[in-house]
């Protein structure tokens, strides 16, 4: 990788290079913490003074003093098998074991002699042919063999202490010691022969890469900017969806610019010690600026940048609001010599501090949306450019079956074709297995699931009734699909999608598919007459609809053209509005509903034949496509784009 880190210097603020490998090399040959040699040599003596207290204990344990006048009767009996004796103090071994009276039985023992005694003590020990040892019965183990042993623990004890103070000072475990491997952050590396993500990597947001087109030029031609007085932006903020590619983009303008590219994800820079997280921001942005020019990623930043709150607060919340505090110290602190830049992507924007994103930090904010049609077929070029595919292969149908899907969506969608492939043991990829993909993904795998009968006419005839009215309904989206194959966790599916990009919605087209959410359920209420579960998903669908179209967009005359319950209230529902409000929300999402149900249900009974013509085609096939469903129900498909 021509663009490595230079090799690192010994900083001249040791504080700013905190756990690197130099700085900690440098300091493990230092000299230790205050007190470090003091702690250590207190608890050698207590380990020391413990341990020979317990070896003593268990020694005398194993060999009891009992009194002279036992030690004569054990004589007179015959018991004694042998003894030695060290002036007034004798030891000795019985024959058979005594009980002690501090619990237990004994065999060796140790006794005095009083100095008074007069009871004839070598002629006792002849007579019961006792053995007079020159050796000690138990031998005592020397000061140096106690000494040796009591310090085992001590050796274990400072292995362990050493392996933890060099975690510390490596910033292997951070001011915990033991809160697992954590290795100095540096940039990314790269595979032997593989080469870094440009903007050719990147496709269907061209818009959002000549924004950052300016952060590339700035990193190759710095000196330009400065003759001009002109300073790049510290900090770039990408906002948008799941999976629309904003890492990507980070890593696409480091590689394009050619610098190194440090990433890391803000949830590591949390642990539950207070001051982690600040440590490793330090250590990051260090590191970053030895290697600069470069350029920093932090990926999901709303988990360290939520707004700050007031008054007291739990540990956590002050670990994540130090984390924060040194994260906007690190940037307020750059300078335009620096070339560090730092890359941020979220997808909650609205809940940053205010501090994160005002100018001087991340001062420009990138919205990342996802792709159009021609934005979708570039993504699938790019991920498919290196599958074999087959000739029949087409592209812009599929991008024009895929609106709304993200880019990490449309790479999903080119994996699952490959691996049908794969299964069938194709030597390419075919088109079919791209739709068989397609409705995997947008519908789901299907299931082994034996319906009885009357189930399945049920199931055929809602289906039914979803795709009719979406054949009926004006401006209603085209029905792709029709199949009463279980997938997923639904028994049937009606796919249904728009024929081109549509970013602002009628309240027409919204009514239109109000009535084509409800066409399941009057199905069933005007061919049985009866109600199933099978429409909950359609209620949910329907519900949020019209609670967007009374609370949020002012379609309703009662409410009026205000946003009632914004977009993040509908989780908190009810908190945003006043009670009144909320009863006149209700009443207008009511009326909207049983509108659309009404008519619905008419427009079902005025094409039951159209109706019936296509729950007997879902019978007999179990799956329509979009000219099979048309041509049966007999509706004429406008504004097709061939």
């Amino acid at each position: 990788m021509t663009n490595a880190a230079p090799p690192r210097k010994t900083p001249d603020k040791p504080w700013r290079t905190e756990g690197t490998p130099e700085e900690s090399s440098r300091r493990s040959g230092g000299r230790r913490p205050p007190g470090g040699w003091w702690s250590l040599a207190a608890a050698a003596v207590i380990v020391f003074v413990v341990a020979y207290a317990a070896l003593t204990y268990f020694t005398a344990a194993n060999q009891p003093t009992i009194s002279y006048t036992e030690f004569s009767r054990q004589l007179g009996n015959g018991n004694v098998s042998k003894v030695y004796s060290k002036g007034d103090a004798i030891q000795g071994q019985l024959k058979t074991a005594q009980p002690n009276p501090g619990g237990g039985k004994y065999t060796k023992f140790k006794t005095q002699r009083p100095a008074f005694a007069d009871d004839k003590l070598w002629q006792n020990l002849t007579k019961h042919h006792v053995t007079v040892t020159a050796q000690p019965v138990v031998q005592e183990r020397s000061f140096l063999s106690n000494l040796l042993i009591s310090l085992l623990p001590l050796l274990i004890l400072v292995a362990v202490w050493v392996f933890i103070a060099r975690r510390v000072r490596t910033g292997l475990g951070g001011p915990g010691g033991m809160l697992g491997r954590r290795a100095p952050p540096k940039p990314v590396e790269l595979q032997p022969g593989k080469l870094r993500t440009t903007f050719a990597d990147v496709a269907g947001i061209d818009e959002v890469k000549g924004e950052l087109s300016d952060v590339v030029d700035f990193l190759k031609n710095p000196d330009a900017y400065r003759r001009m007085g002109a300073k790049m932006p510290r900090g770039v903020l990408l906002t948008g969806p799941p999976g629309t590619g904003k890492t990507l983009l980070a890593r696409a303008v480091a590689g394009e610019a050619g610098v190194p590219f440090f990433s890391a994800s803000a949830s590591e820079f949390i642990e539950m010690i207070v001051g982690v997280g600040a440590s490793r921001v330090r250590e990051l942005f260090a590191e970053a600026r030895k290697a600069a020019p470069s350029i920093i990623f932090i990926d999901e930043i709303d988990t360290i940048g939520r707004v700050r709150g007031g008054g007291a607060s739990l540990g956590g919340h002050d670990e994540r609001e130090q984390t924060l505090n040194q994260i906007l110290t690190e940037m307020d602190g750059f300078t335009g010599s620096e070339g560090v830049i730092v890359i941020a992507a979220t997808n909650r924007a609205d809940v940053l501090d205010p501090a994160l994103t005002r100018p001087g930090r991340f001062d420009r904010v990138v919205t990342v949306s996802p792709p159009d049609r021609g934005g979708r077929e570039a993504i699938l070029g790019i991920h498919t450019r290196e599958m074999p595919l087959a000739p029949e292969v087409d592209l812009p149908q599929v991008a024009r079956m895929t609106p709304g899907m993200t880019g990490a969506e449309l790479a999903n969608l080119a994996n699952e074709a490959a691996l049908l492939a794969v299964k069938r043991g194709q030597q390419q990829i075919m088109q079919q297995d791209f739709l068989e993909a397609l409705e995997k993904v947008q519908l789901g795998a299907e299931r082994a699931l034996l319906l009885p009968e009357e189930d399945r006419r049920r199931t055929a005839y809602h289906e039914s009734g979803h795709a009719l009215l979406g054949m009926l309904q004006p401006g209603a989206d085209p029905v792709r699909k029709v199949t009463i194959v279980p997938r997923g966790r639904a028994l049937g599916v009606t796919l249904s999608t728009p024929e081109v990009e549509k970013y602002a919605y009628s309240e027409e087209y919204l009514r239109g598919r109000i009535i084509g959410a409800l066409g399941g359920m009057a199905a069933e209420e005007v061919v049985y007459g009866v109600i199933t579960t099978g429409s909950e998903s359609d209620l949910e669908q329907v519900t949020n609809i019209a609670r967007g179209m009374v609370a949020r967009w002012g379609m309703s005359e009662r409410v009026g053209r205000f946003s009632a319950l914004p977009s993040d209230a509908q989780q908190a529902y009810g908190l945003s509005a006043a009670p009144h409000t909320l009863d006149v929300i209700e009443s207008e999402m009511r009326s909207i509903v049983d509108q659309c149900y009404a008519e619905a249900c008419r427009k079902l009974e005025e094409h039951r034949g159209q109706l019936d013509a296509l729950a007997e085609a879902l019978l007999a096939n179990e799956t329509l496509d979009e000219a099979e469903a048309y041509r049966i129900a007999g509706v004429l498909r406008l504004g097709k784009d061939d």
